[in-house]
């Protein structure tokens, strides 16, 4: 297989995956196995899809090719076919039914390749009565419970924008049971499979322990009244002078000891075991910030194990000293982004490519997969 860029490839090296173009979750899935080495062929339809980011900018598509192919063209379906005869795994996020319609269900694909893992993500999932319906990530999270968990008491839910949903409840568990699956199919008599990722059920999976507490009695079913949603006040974020924040999270007792020591309360903080002076406690905590900017606070709990730490934006994080430390974020192609994660000390990552533009490399595909099928299919759409 012919090298998609420079840098380390990572553990999944070899593996061949075909991601058929979709916006979200799907997109994010297939970066993180590109991430991960393995040669990630996006197929894009002609015209384009997604939300209207320019594709030279669209990170979720770093480290992939992309190959041009009209799934309503006559030859459409068989060169898709042709690409999951020589894939291990195939990714797509249409609605239920619509790859079956096109000609590249799992049924038909797994016909040509019996150990195909075929990787379905969806919001409300394959079956059910929303599963044909439209939905975004808000409303995913919405009906698990999970949205209500997030903000103020005495306001509507904050939305995490579509990190928790899209990406925590959607992505990362079609990654597990794609490797899940594949690591069947690869064993002695293992075949393919069908994976059906619903972000329904990741997003309500993500709240078990939340669950647990719930049935033990240790969480009440409300906003803003537990210890790890900011009911409690040491467990939250606080403004500073300048208007900006610092994040508080002292919850072991010798940790609180040394953040009230360093902030400055600890001969008047109300005790933090009692919840009917939390309130009391919240107001001492929070006046005490509002003495200084976030600069001076940083500094303050700098190097202590008070759990404190600076709100930062996205532009100022990769600027962190810890985290520029650590290359938590690179810059590849003149865009800073965060690095491949997680991280492995035989087989690293990189980011070795920049965002794949539709169409750029049907032709190297179709060479180093032996796809003849998708030269008479490309189109001349270069971005």
């Amino acid at each position: 297989m012919a090298s998609t860029g420079n840098g380390p490839r990572g553990p999944l090296g070899g593996l061949r995956v075909v991601e058929l173009a979709g916006i979200g979750p799907g997109p994010f899935a297939a970066m993180l196995l590109a991430d991960l080495g393995a040669d990630v062929v996006r197929v894009d339809r002609p015209g384009g899809a997604g939300l209207g980011i320019d594709p030279a900018r669209d990170l979720t598509n770093r480290n992939k090719r992309s190959v041009l192919v009209d799934l309503k063209a006559p030859d459409g379906p068989d060169t898709v076919l042709d690409l999951a005869a020589r894939a291990d795994v195939l990714i797509e996020g249409y609605r239920p039914g619509v790859a079956e319609r096109l000609g590249v269900g799992p049924e038909a694909c797994l016909a040509r390749n019996p150990k195909l893992v075929y990787g379905r993500m969806t919001g409300w999932g394959q079956d059910g009565p929303l599963a044909e319906r439209a939905g975004h990530d808000i409303a995913y999270i919405a009906l698990t419970g999970t949205l209500s968990m997030i903000g103020g008491p005495e306001e509507p839910p904050t939305v995490p924008a579509n990190l928790l949903g899209d990406y925590a409840g959607g992505s990362l568990y079609l990654v597990v049971g794609v490797l899940a699956a594949l690591q069947h199919a690869r064993t002695p008599g293992g075949t393919g499979q069908v994976v059906d990722a619903a972000i329904v059920d990741g997003a309500a999976h993500l709240a078990t322990m939340i669950h647990g507490m719930l049935a033990a009695g240790g969480w009440q079913d409300r906003r803003g009244a537990n210890l790890l949603d900011g009911g409690c006040p040491f467990y939250g974020s606080y403004e500073t002078a300048d208007g900006q924040y610092m994040a508080v999270g002292p919850l072991e007792q010798r940790f609180y000891d040394e953040f009230v020591q360093l902030l400055g309360i600890a001969d008047t903080a109300p005790d933090r075991n009692d919840p009917a002076r939390w309130d009391e406690l919240r107001a001492a905590v929070a006046d005490r910030f509002r003495t200084r900017t976030r600069a001076a606070w940083t500094e303050v709990f700098d190097g202590s194990d008070a759990c404190v730490a600076p709100v930062l934006s996205l532009r100022e994080a990769p600027h962190h000293p810890h985290l520029a430390a650590r290359a938590t974020f690179v810059e590849h192609g003149g865009l800073t982004q965060p690095a491949p994660a997680p991280r492995f000390s035989a087989t690293p990552t990189s980011v070795r490519t920049s965002p794949a533009l539709p169409g750029a490399d049907t032709e190297a595909v179709a060479a180093d997969w032996d796809v003849p099928g998708l030269r008479t299919t490309r189109k001349d759409t270069t971005p």
